[in-house]
């Protein structure tokens, strides 16, 4: 547990301004910044290293030292190079990434990556079924436990469970292999393209993530979750982790990607915040 940090300030203003703006969406938890009290912050985000994670046709993560070390003037520095591809490890799936037209990762509204979250929880179905697919009754289930609708302009997380066995490739992807070939052998849970299609045209969500290479499970061939999603300028959040942390409703998401001008993705530092 953490007490609320001052450098965390602007981001409680800028929430606290995204929330204001929008008459529908649901009030924030975070406090007014005369009001500081303590919160539980929980990391999403895998780590970035030569054991993360990439889609088995990308351009996988490189870091090069440049320097390290002590300098000839005494005084220690180091300083590095690193690579990698928009779309690997925690990351973002922006709209134009399956949208023509639409929004690249800076254009995204701070809007759809910060507020309100709830979490759905199919770990037993997931666990048991490696190629699961999550289902309008998943999310109407989800609305009778909790007895409400998913409210307008929530941030949605979908625990698999399957960031339990990040970074073991086999596991994880279904195939430790690389390459074109590879594509088949992919087997991990995902999100059906009839429960993406009810999100957008009976709820209005503001961003939706998983635990999971991909918002589509492994055996897609036409990525129809993405493309529904993306296509209503909802982005993804994918390969997410310690959602087994979270409350299924009740907290607060900040999932901030590089800036990248034009960027179809990009590596993400996604965090929960709980109230205590």
């Amino acid at each position: 547990m953490k007490n609320y940090p001052a450098g965390l300030v602007l981001v409680f203003l800028i929430l606290l301004s995204c929330t204001e703006s929008n008459q529908h969406q649901k009030e924030s938890i975070l406090p007014k910044t005369e009001q500081i009290e303590s919160f539980k912050i929980i990391d999403l985000s895998h780590d970035y290293s030569k054991e993360t994670i990439y889609w088995v046709t990308a351009k996988q993560f490189e870091l090069d030292t440049v320097y390290m070390g002590e300098t000839e003037q005494g005084f220690y520095y180091s300083a590095n190079n690193f690579s990698t591809a928009e779309h690997g490890g925690t990351h973002i799936d922006a709209p134009i990434h399956f949208a023509k037209g639409g929004q690249t990762v800076d254009e995204i509204p701070l809007e759809k990556l910060i507020g309100p979250a709830i979490k759905i929880d199919v770990s037993e179905k997931a666990i048991q079924d490696v190629d699961y697919l999550i289902g309008i009754e998943d999310f109407v289930n989800w609305e009778a436990q909790q007895q409400m609708t998913i409210p307008e302009g929530s941030i949605v997380l979908l625990q698999t469970g399957h960031s339990t066995y990040y970074p073991l490739k086999e596991k994880y992807l279904g195939t430790d292999q690389r390459g074109a070939e590879a594509i088949a052998l992919l087997h991990f849970p995902g999100l059906s393209a009839e429960a993406a299609s009810w999100l957008v045209e009976k709820r209005n969500i503001n961003a939706i993530g998983i635990d999971t290479p991909s918002i589509d499970y492994g055996q897609s061939q036409d990525f129809k979750s993405h493309v529904i999603l993306l296509s209503k300028n909802i982005p993804a959040f994918e390969n997410l982790t310690h959602l087994d942390q979270l409350p299924n409703k009740d907290f607060e998401v900040i999932a901030l990607p590089m800036k990248i001008k034009g960027g179809s993705g990009a590596p993400l530092r996604i965090v929960a915040m709980l109230k205590e």
